[in-house]
């Protein structure tokens, strides 16, 4: 099997497959009196997501990649949206219909708002829509999958497993902390995405875009996955897998190098110093990237923390992002990029660009020149923040 390979490394083990509530979805009409129960219904599925949420943020560790906290508020702030909180509520009223097919509906509109989207990073945030929309309707389907997954696990005690999803969310990975995955590989998904993002940051070999990987695989099968060439081989036989235990082994060691060098400086044969900068998309990236050895931030994107939400960063809110990086580089460079918006990337999500181009369009400093009340109060912030940092 091909897929997209997100993040490098060969992992050898048995398959542990995660269902996949959306394909459950029913769709079955109300009576007008049962409306009002329906919606209550939806709300309580909202606020038990949001409980859920917030308990697993709050047992993260401290040694946990900045990632999964960052992703968990994302998913939070989805929650309050009201294109998720209220939109299906009023498909329910209007279609007579049960919460989990409104809400569903409502995320296919959303989705299809994403693919529109010329940029390939903000196209894949759609998959933050759909792990929000599949945890809510697991709640309203009445049980808790991830549990009975859970207690699967426990009853096998083994290491070395494949986790094989239509795809993983950074509460999925939480919830799993316990149990030491060899890989991740999921039906959907890219480079960019927050499945890939996660795995990157825990250092795990990831293959996404597989499409039918959990139609394929059976529970418990052995699997070699390769993240860098991108493939899975299911059920190898004993000379395939002897060939990948060995180039396992081979990349382990690799890695263990790496460690030792990570923070070594970069010179060039002839003596030249090169500086490595990381390019960053929310504060908490500044964790992995120092750890990774890089002596500042190169680029900093602050459109993603506009991103996902109902309303636009006051000042005070960037400028304590803004000095979080600052302070976290501890006096080497940081350039931050004012907001890149407009165009395919829209603050509205409801918003659809229908232009033939947008990227030469109302965008970037083009769409800050116009909007100069959101533009004064990113530089506020940059101005204050940069008093803690170069």
């Amino acid at each position: 099997m091909h897929g997209v390979g997100v993040s490098s490394g060969i992992a050898i083990g048995h398959a542990h497959l995660i269902s996949h509530a959306l394909l459950e979805v029913v769709h079955f009409k109300i009576d007008a009196d049962g409306v009002d129960e329906e919606i209550a219904r939806f709300e309580r599925a909202i606020g038990l997501v949001k409980q859920d949420l917030e308990q697993l943020k709050a047992q993260l560790p401290k040694n946990a990649p900045a990632e999964l906290s960052a992703f968990i508020n994302t998913h939070l702030a989805m929650l309050t949206d009201k294109s998720l909180s209220e939109a299906p509520k009023t498909i329910i009223r209007n279609e007579l219909c049960n919460a989990e097919w409104a809400l569903k509906q409502q995320m296919d509109d959303i989705v299809a708002q994403f693919d529109a989207i010329e940029d390939a990073y903000l196209r894949e945030r759609k998959q933050d829509v759909v792990q929000v929309v599949e945890r809510v309707i697991k709640v309203l389907l009445g049980r808790d999958q991830l549990a009975a997954s859970e207690k699967k696990l426990q009853a096998r005690q083994e290491r070395a497993m494949i986790l094989v999803a239509h795809d993983v969310s950074p509460a999925d990975a939480i919830q799993f902390k316990h149990h030491q995955f060899a890989a991740f590989i999921t039906d959907v998904g890219g480079v960019t995405s927050h499945t890939a993002i996660l795995a990157r940051s825990l250092n795990i070999p990831s293959i996404v875009a597989l499409q039918r990987a959990r139609d394929l695989i059976n529970d418990g099968e052995l699997m070699i996955v390769d993240g860098a060439a991108g493939v899975v081989i299911v059920n190898p036989d004993p000379e395939v897998l002897s060939e990948y235990q060995l180039k396992q082994n081979q990349w382990q060691l690799a890695q263990q190098k790496l460690q030792l060098i990570k923070t070594t400086k970069a010179v060039t044969v002839d003596g030249v110093a090169i500086d490595l900068f990381a390019n960053i998309e929310v504060p908490e990236d500044v964790i992995s990237a120092k750890a990774s050895g890089a002596v500042g931030v190169g680029l900093y994107r602050t459109e993603f923390l506009f991103m996902n939400r109902a309303e636009m960063p006051d000042e005070q809110e960037q400028f304590e992002a803004y000095k979080h990086v600052a302070e976290a580089m501890k006096g080497h460079p940081v350039t931050i990029r004012t907001l890149d918006i407009g165009a395919d990337k829209q603050l509205n999500p409801d918003e659809v660009v229908t232009a033939t181009n947008p990227a030469l369009g109302l965008r970037a400093v083009r769409y800050c020149l116009a909007e100069p009340h959101i533009f004064h109060t990113q530089f506020r912030a940059l101005l204050r923040a940069s008093h803690y940092g170069q």
